[in-house]
């Protein structure tokens, strides 16, 4: 395949994700034609997965609603805010629903586009309140005996203050032996059973970062051979809308948090943004220079958005 003329140094593209949570989806409605959905550009998110109309929420109350609807039985306060536009938009996102409408469409009109979509209003506000639950339960409680994911698996830390173990330090044991369905990795962490929530975190989350590191320049490796490319600088990034980015001067961005995902997930990512250094684009000649080395990427690519991580805050 020709390599097409180098982006200019500046260029930067990313791999969005899609670990940020889905805050809101925007619909806008011309006032003088049947509402549509805006579609907004293509991201790997981490929604929950849709839900039927008929499973929405019996009520869904916007903190600052101040008008209510019936839709499909569901009582539905949304929050209503006049402003100098030519739709109406609707944004569902975790308080409820919000409503922008210019100043001069009616009340009834704009009941009448919440009605037209109804359906689409009731399935976002129930894929919201599902996501709401997954990121509560994802939340850790750090203390001795917590898990959190590890390269797809599931991780038991443990407190261990013995000798040997320096303050703050890690070591990972695996137990072979385990039965199905049993945890088998266990994190020895060297602190006290009367360390704190924030100091287990901490060391945690340095020994999680310390072997993205790891697995990611060993992946890296792996790719710029099949891929027959070269970069110059790989560093963590921390960001929390993205899990990678690739500049055209050879720079690799990828986020530590995809070291709880499997390998096969952090492969894609990888060779995604190596990918970039003979394509800085997202066209079809790009994708076909995925697949050469991933032929079943979109696979690894769901995981990045049905997937809810740990809260480490």
């Amino acid at each position: 395949m020709t390599r097409p003329v180098p982006a200019p140094r500046s260029m930067q593209l990313s791999l969005f994700d899609d670990g940020s949570p889905a805050s809101h989806t925007l619909m806008s409605v011309p006032p003088d034609a049947p509402p549509m959905v805006s579609a907004p550009a293509p991201t790997p998110r981490l929604p929950a997965a849709p839900a039927s109309p008929s499973a929405a929420p019996a009520v869904s109350r916007h903190p600052q609603a101040q008008r209510e609807i019936r839709l499909s039985g569901h009582l539905v306060a949304y929050a209503l805010k006049r402003g100098r536009r030519r739709s109406i938009g609707f944004v569902v996102g975790m308080d409820g629903l919000s409503v922008s409408a210019p100043k001069w469409v009616g009340l009834a009109e704009i009941d009448g586009a919440l009605v037209e979509k109804g359906d689409w209003i009731l399935r976002k506000l129930r894929e919201q309140q599902d996501r709401a639950r997954r990121l509560q339960a994802a939340k850790v409680e750090w203390r001795d005996g917590t898990t959190i994911p590890y390269l797809g698996d599931t991780l038991i830390v443990v407190l261990d203050a013995r000798a040997g173990l320096k303050p703050g330090g890690a070591v990972l044991n695996s137990d072979a032996a385990a039965l199905p369905g049993v945890p088998r990795l266990t994190l020895h962490i060297g602190l006290p059973h009367t360390a704190t929530p924030e100091q287990i975190r901490d060391s945690v989350q340095s020994w999680l970062q310390r072997e993205a590191r790891r697995v990611f320049e060993d992946r890296c490796r792996h790719f710029t051979q099949l891929l027959g490319v070269q970069y110059k600088r790989l560093s963590l990034s921390s960001a929390q809308t993205r899990w990678g980015s690739a500049s055209a001067d050879g720079s690799i961005r990828l986020n530590w948090r995809l070291i709880h995902f499997a390998l096969s997930t952090i492969d894609y990512v990888v060779a995604h943004e190596l990918a970039h250094l003979r394509e800085m684009n997202h066209s079809p000649r790009f994708w076909d220079v995925v697949r050469s080395v991933m032929p079943d990427f979109e696979k690894a690519r769901g995981t990045l958005k049905d997937d809810v991580l740990p809260a480490f805050d």
